[in-house]
């Protein structure tokens, strides 16, 4: 049987990880409370704010800047703009 969690992200009962994502106290509260669909759509904004501020992750402030946008973006806070802006249908 699939373990559910009450997602932070999402505000409903889903599915959760199967371990925590990260190590620490951060990613024990991250097991607790998100759901597998939220951390998904975590990844696709982490892609984002890699690219757009070209973080080399072998830098310690750049992975420190991932978990705290990490952090606020499941438990709340003001997010860093990606500058990313979807296409429009027009083109």
């Amino acid at each position: 049987m699939t373990r559910t969690v009450q997602c932070a992200r999402l505000n409903a009962e889903l599915p959760g990880l199967d371990r925590p994502p990260v190590p620490g106290e951060l990613g024990q509260k991250i097991y607790a409370s998100v759901s597998r669909d939220a951390w998904m759509q975590w990844l696709s904004h982490q892609t984002m704010l890699i690219n757009e501020y070209r973080l080399a992750l072998a830098d310690p402030k750049a992975r420190d800047f991932l978990m705290k946008e990490m952090e606020k973006y499941f438990f709340g806070g003001d997010l860093t703009e990606t500058g990313y802006v979807p296409p429009t249908e027009d083109g």
